[in-house]
């Protein structure tokens, strides 16, 4: 199955490790840390240009920021047809 990350952005279900919510997640320190190292190995992927919601970690550590609500996108992988 499928999931829509925002803009033209798809990746398959089986491929997500984690759906994280960016207001809460990045309170940690090890989580910037994280995201900054995933950016300096050029591995972050920008959906939209719009105010991040989310992030998701692929399987292989690639790292999607998304506009769409963590909440949202868990629906959509719940649901894919509603």
């Amino acid at each position: 199955m499928y999931l829509h990350l925002g803009q033209s952005t798809v990746i398959t279900t089986q491929e997500i490790v984690g759906i994280f919510d960016m207001d809460t997640t990045t309170v940690s320190k090890h989580t910037r840390d994280f995201l900054k190292a995933a950016e300096q190995s050029g591995k972050v992927v920008y959906v939209s240009s719009e105010l991040p919601k989310s992030f998701i970690v692929s399987a292989d550590k690639q790292v999607y920021i998304s506009q769409i609500s963590p909440a949202t996108l868990l629906l959509r992988a719940e649901k894919p047809f509603k």
